[in-house]
């Protein structure tokens, strides 16, 4: 299995209702809303790679109201 963490940057007002939205998304383990340089954290697994770019990373800068996302794939 494949873990990551993907940092989302969101627009004012929108992390709340990401958070849920984000959390509906195949392979999110889960998410939550931080302070900080990013809004929300979503903690994701898949079986390869790819899998966890695509459905999370790709689907996740699609969501209205997500401005900007960093992926950070867990090597341990």
């Amino acid at each position: 299995m494949v873990r990551a963490f993907i940092m989302a940057k969101t627009a004012a007002g929108k992390s709340a209702d990401l958070q849920n939205r984000i959390r509906e998304m195949d392979a999110v383990l889960d998410a939550h809303v931080v302070a900080g340089q990013y809004d929300i954290i979503v903690e994701a697994e898949g079986e390869e790679v790819y899998e966890v770019i695509h459905a999370v990373a790709t689907d996740l800068n699609e969501l209205d109201g997500v401005a900007d996302t960093r992926t950070y794939i867990c090597l341990e």
